[in-house]
């Protein structure tokens, strides 16, 4: 595996197509779909600063991040994903995926997040927001704060 330490990406399509990459402390800034289409892909303690980062992507680990406001529609049509520890800012995060793990992550704005996703495990997720995992299946959530008000453990098939 490739090792990019403390990178800058910018511009369209950055990282396009990369596989078998270990990004840590790295942004991507400006440009659209900075990782689209890559695989075996692990990021740790870096930003997303700007829109579709992971589209089309498979075997995936993001850990100790961050998906600012304008990282929106941020992970689509992604198989087998990790997202652990992380700030998850940006809304409409992972539409149309496939096997989602979620791990002690923060949706302030989650409007739109989750759509139409299998194979979701949420575990200690705090998300407020509209329409948060509209047409999931499989789901298994273990400590999930709804708007701060509601709370929920369970599965949903």
């Amino acid at each position: 595996m490739k090792e990019l330490l403390t990178g800058t990406f910018t511009g369209e399509r950055a990282l396009f197509a990369s596989q078998d990459k270990y990004i840590k402390n790295s942004v991507f800034k400006d440009g659209e779909s900075p990782l689209k289409h890559s695989r075996n892909i692990v990021v740790e303690g870096s930003e997303f600063k700007w829109k579709y980062p992971l589209w089309y992507s498979e075997n995936i680990s993001v850990k100790n991040s961050t998906f600012f406001e304008m990282g929106r529609a941020g992970i689509w049509y992604t198989k087998n994903i990790e997202v652990s520890d992380c700030e998850y800012i940006a809304p409409k995060g992972f539409r149309r995926c496939d096997g989602v793990t979620v791990t002690n992550v923060n949706f302030p704005n989650a409007a739109e997040t989750l759509w139409q996703c299998k194979k979701v495990r949420m575990k200690n997720v705090s998300a407020k927001g509209d329409y948060l995992a509209m047409n999931c299946e499989d789901m298994e959530i273990d400590g999930l704060l709804l708007d701060g008000n509601y709370s929920f453990d369970g599965a949903i098939h």
